[in-house]
């Protein structure tokens, strides 16, 4: 297993974690920006308008109102990554990195109107009376590229287990495991079996939820955060100075934090941005696919909002949250994974400007240190002449090393800098921390205390149960696709089996495989809609028209 996930990962760095990958997403961007002439801007107002039923007319063919659309399409969105994924992103790049993320979401917009307008426009009436659309849909009605559609129908199912469903419930079970102490499989069974419930409804049941759900969810999420910024007040300037300010010099080491540059800041931003809001994957115009709208436009308006909620407020809120507590430059008590530790050989010194220089250039990948290679000798689980130990891209301090739960003396061995594991070591101590973990921490910095860490793991919960609901629909329309509705309840039965036993084992090889199937979306959705660009165009002009012949008293915008 180990060494397909070795095999995926050589494939993923070549395909979605690759520089032209982000090149292709953010250049679709910002082709569509331009010639679309800025509509995240233009049409901001409308969408507001439109997503509370201006548009509609009677008759409309659909399933879900715009709302519920919306809804849906933000709940398979609105996920771990808006609490795990920034905190990742600062952790990495530093607070610069945030200011990425929302230029993404800012061209996110558009792509996101683009891709549903198009897929809205060519659904279909599936055989039990559903409507059924997506990429795949104008790529076979449209283009006449229907082996491109099955490539991205089975990277949709594929993607539903590895981005919707596995990687979910293992993040809420683990959640509720630390916070609370509920067994893993408990919580696993009792959500499959609400998760069952809600999918075998269809979209209309769907919908239901999460228009209920996702509005709540961020109600809860808002207050917990503002309280926290607002806890932590005489730090929001100095934290909105460092998102701009950092964006053109980098961001210089501080406390625990060892320094980001301005490529890393960016890289990282960009990529956390743009698998946040999902703009150019093709996922959410399968949602909007199923709205009561006679005019596709109308739909692609309000998708528009999409990567506006997901991240420039809740993104922009969490990564607030984040750098006003301060905690992204602390060191905390923790475990740590082995994924995130390295020996280095010799001593360094946060104290020592040298030093500090030489481990950032490190970290940056700009240059190498020798890694340590050798035995040390440990007793009471304090390592003898410790050299230094760099763990979550931090100088780690007060390292103890545990086995079974008991302080160790003995031996540890070092190849190339990684532990060599054959007494199931654990190492702990203080370090930087990233991920839901900085997160939760983090949201204990206000007037809440320690009850702030109940709101992360209930935001956790609704955030990734939701996302588990969307993106079987998702899968449920490329099953649709790809072998006729029939086929749909033996994909549910696999799907809601699966996100039982994800609870309870390891979802590595899920995540990495989602990566790729991620970019085997992505690649020829972004393909169809730039192909489709002029048609695109046609379609917003005629939009405009109807618009103003309907509501003849109101400015309407040009082109």
């Amino acid at each position: 297993m180990h060494k397909l996930n070795e095999v995926l990962s050589v494939i993923d760095s070549y395909i979605g974690g690759s520089q032209w990958f982000v090149f292709l997403l953010l250049g679709t961007g910002i082709f569509f920006t331009i010639y679309l002439k800025f509509p995240q801007f233009r049409y901001l107002t409308y969408s507001l308008r439109i997503v509370r039923g201006k548009f509609d007319k009677e008759g409309d063919q659909g399933d879900t109102s715009h709302f519920q659309a919306l809804t849906t399409a933000l709940s398979g969105t609105v996920g771990t990554g808006n609490i795990a994924g920034v905190a990742l992103a600062i952790h990495l790049g530093g607070p610069a990195a945030l200011f990425w993320m929302l230029v993404t979401a800012a061209l996110g917009m558009t792509t996101k109107f683009v891709e549903v307008t198009l897929s809205h426009k060519y659904r279909e009436v599936a055989q039990d009376g559903s409507i059924s659309g997506g990429p795949m849909y104008y790529m076979k009605n449209r283009l006449n590229m229907k082996w491109l559609a099955v490539i991205f129908a089975i990277a949709t199912v594929l993607s539903s287990f590895g981005t919707g469903s596995l990687p979910q419930i293992n993040s809420i079970s683990s959640s509720l495991f630390e916070t609370f102490g509920i067994n893993h499989m408990l919580s696993g069974g009792i959500l499959a079996v609400l998760l069952g419930f809600v999918i075998i409804g269809g979209i209309k049941r769907i919908a239901q939820v999460t228009s209920r759900l996702v509005p709540l969810m961020a109600i809860i999420y808002f207050m917990g955060a503002v309280a926290v910024i607002f806890y932590n007040y005489e730090n929001i300037i100095p934290s909105l100075g460092a998102i701009f300010g950092d964006v053109f010099t980098g961001t210089a080491a501080m406390g625990g934090f060892l320094g980001g540059s301005i490529a890393f800041a960016f890289n990282r931003g960009v990529n956390r941005g743009l698998f946040s809001n999902e703009a150019g994957q093709g996922s959410a115009p399968i949602a909007h696919a199923a709205a009561r709208a006679h005019e596709p436009v109308s739909e692609g308006l309000v998708a528009l909002l999409e990567p506006f909620i997901d991240t420039i407020i809740i993104c922009s809120l969490t990564g607030l949250v984040l750098l006003s507590s301060g905690v992204w430059t602390e060191k905390h008590d923790n475990q740590f994974q082995e994924s995130d530790l390295v020996v280095l050989s010799g001593h360094y010194s946060e104290q020592n400007d040298a030093d500090v220089v030489a481990l950032h250039d490190y970290l940056m990948g700009e240059n190498d240190l020798p890694l340590y290679n050798g035995t040390l000798q440990v007793e009471n689980g304090i390592i003898a002449d410790q050299p230094t130990i760099l763990h979550a891209r931090s100088v780690a301090e007060d390292v103890r090393v545990w086995v079974n739960d008991q302080l160790y003396s003995g031996q540890v061995t070092f190849n190339n800098g990684k532990l060599v594991n054959d007494q199931q070591f654990k190492l702990s101590g203080k370090s930087l921390m990233h991920s839901a973990p900085l997160t939760t921490i983090a949201f204990t910095r206000s007037w809440f205390g320690d009850y702030g860490k109940y709101i992360v793991s209930i935001g956790l919960l609704m955030f990734a149960f939701s996302t588990a609901i969307s993106w079987s629909y998702y899968g449920d329309r490329a099953i649709t696709y790809l072998f006729g509705s029939g086929k749909v309840i033996y994909y549910h039965i696999i799907y809601v089996i699966g996100f039982f036993l994800a609870s309870f084992t390891d979802t590595t090889i899920i995540w990495t495989l989602s990566g790729i199937t991620i970019a085997l979306m992505t690649i020829p959705n972004l393909f169809g809609i730039l192909a489709l660009s002029k048609e695109m165009k046609n379609e917003v002009k005629s939009f405009w028209k109807e618009y103003a012949n309907r509501f003849p008293g109101e400015k309407v915008p040009k082109g």
